[in-house]
């Protein structure tokens, strides 16, 4: 018999795996190899690849989370401050969701624009957004992690 929380949990971690991990990539290998290069294009490839995936593996962490929150009746640990990771995972993954499906497709021409002509100034703002962004992920990972197991610092 499959224990429907156990197979939440493993999704949602196999999930933000794929989506943080990928994000972890792209700002510490992937951003600063296509600025040193100076190849915009071979960001936009690998970027557009994993892009398709992240578009499956944000909507699953979310529907997983959202699964054993319901299931283990969560809700009010968002209103406690030793639970602010659980605040910070719902928050880290609007923001996720919000870029890749509405903040993406709606700047995609201009950004691509701002590639070709200025390549510099957009590598810098693409690595300054996804380290930012990169820093916020690592925290609410460690603090999910670590609050999920006990330890939870206010």
């Amino acid at each position: 018999m499959i224990d429907d929380l156990a197979l939440a949990r493993a999704l949602h971690v196999l999930a933000v795996m794929h989506w943080i991990g990928g994000v972890a990539f792209i700002t510490l290998v992937i951003l600063p190899l296509a600025r040193r290069l100076n190849d915009p294009q071979l960001f936009a490839r690998i970027e557009h690849r994993f892009s398709g995936q992240v578009k499956l593996s944000i909507p699953l962490a979310g529907a997983s989370g959202l699964y054993m929150a319901a299931k283990f009746d969560l809700w009010s640990r968002f209103g406690h401050a030793e639970y602010w990771w659980m605040t910070s995972m719902f928050g880290l993954w609007v923001v996720f969701m919000l870029m890749v499906f509405v903040v993406e497709p709606l700047v995609h021409g201009r950004f691509e624009k701002m590639m070709a002509e200025q390549p510099g100034k957009a590598f810098t703002v693409l690595s300054r957004v996804h380290q930012v962004l990169l820093a916020v992920a690592a925290v609410t990972v460690l603090g999910a992690v670590a609050g999920a197991h006990g330890w939870l610092p206010v």
